[in-house]
C-alpha cells in the first residue's frame, strides 16, 4: 500500500471517529439537557417508570418528565397525566391518568386510573396532585436510576468534553498543502537564469535586426 494510499485511509478513518464522536456528544447533552436542565426549568422532575400500570402509554423504564403543579384545581383537567401522591405528605408519587374531575362543596376532587389498569385509584385532592406530565424519553430510566442526583453532574461534564472537544478541533494543525508553482521565467536557451526569481520574467533577450549586430 501506498504512503498517499494510507494518509487517505487514515484521514478517512480520523473523519468517521469525529462524527461518531460529535454525534455521541450531542446526543449525551441533548438527554442530559431533556433530563436535568427542563425540568429544574418547569419547576418539574424527572421520573422513572418502574411499573406497567401506564402501558402503553410508557414503559417500565422510561423517564416521564414533568411541570410543577400549583393550582391543579385549575390547570389539570380530565385526560391529563398526573403525577401524585397516594397518601399527602408521603414521598411516593404515581404517575396515573385523570380520568375523572368533580365539584363538590368540599372542593375539587379528581379520579385517576392505570392506562393498563381496570380500577379507578382512591380520589384525591388538588394538593396531592405535584405535576403533569409534559414528555417522556423512551429507554433511558436505567441510566437514570445509576446517576441518581448527578444529573446536573452529568450536565456539566458532557458540556465540557464538548467545548474541549471543538477547541482541539479549532487548533488542529491544518493539513500541509503543496505550493502552486508559478510560471518559469522566459529567455532562450543557454542562457543563465540563475538570478532570476522563479516566477519573475527575466529581461528578453533583444531582437537582432537584419544586417546589423544583434
Amino acid at each position: 500500500m501506498t504512503t498517499s494510499a494510507t494518509a487517505t485511509r487514515v484521514g478517512w478513518v480520523r473523519r468517521v471517529l469525529s462524527a461518531v464522536a460529535t454525534c455521541v456528544l450531542l446526543v449525551a447533552l441533548g438527554l442530559a439537557v431533556a433530563l436535568a436542565v427542563v425540568p429544574r426549568a418547569l419547576g418539574g422532575a424527572a421520573l422513572t417508570v418502574l411499573t406497567g400500570s401506564m402501558v402503553p402509554t410508557y414503559q417500565p423504564g422510561d423517564v416521564v418528565v414533568v411541570r410543577g403543579v400549583k393550582d391543579a384545581a385549575s390547570e389539570v383537567q380530565v385526560g391529563d397525566v398526573v403525577t401524585f401522591q397516594p397518601v399527602s405528605d408521603d414521598p411516593a408519587l404515581v404517575t396515573h391518568r385523570v380520568v375523572g374531575k368533580s365539584f363538590t362543596s368540599d372542593g375539587t376532587t379528581f379520579v385517576t386510573r392505570g392506562d393498563a389498569n381496570t380500577a379507578d385509584d382512591d380520589p384525591l385532592v388538588p394538593e396531592q396532585i405535584k405535576g403533569v406530565a409534559v414528555y417522556h424519553v423512551p429507554f433511558v430510566g436505567h441510566v437514570s436510576l445509576w446517576l441518581g442526583g448527578h444529573r446536573g453532574t452529568l450536565v456539566v461534564a458532557v458540556a465540557g468534553a464538548l467545548i474541549t472537544y471543538s477547541v482541539l478541533m479549532l487548533l488542529r494543525p491544518e493539513r500541509a498543502r503543496a505550493p502552486i508553482p508559478g510560471p518559469g521565467p522566459i529567455g532562450r536557451p543557454g542562457d543563465d537564469l540563475s538570478g532570476v526569481a522563479r516566477g519573475d520574467r527575466a529581461d528578453a533577450a533583444p531582437v537582432p535586426t537584419p544586417g546589423g549586430a544583434p
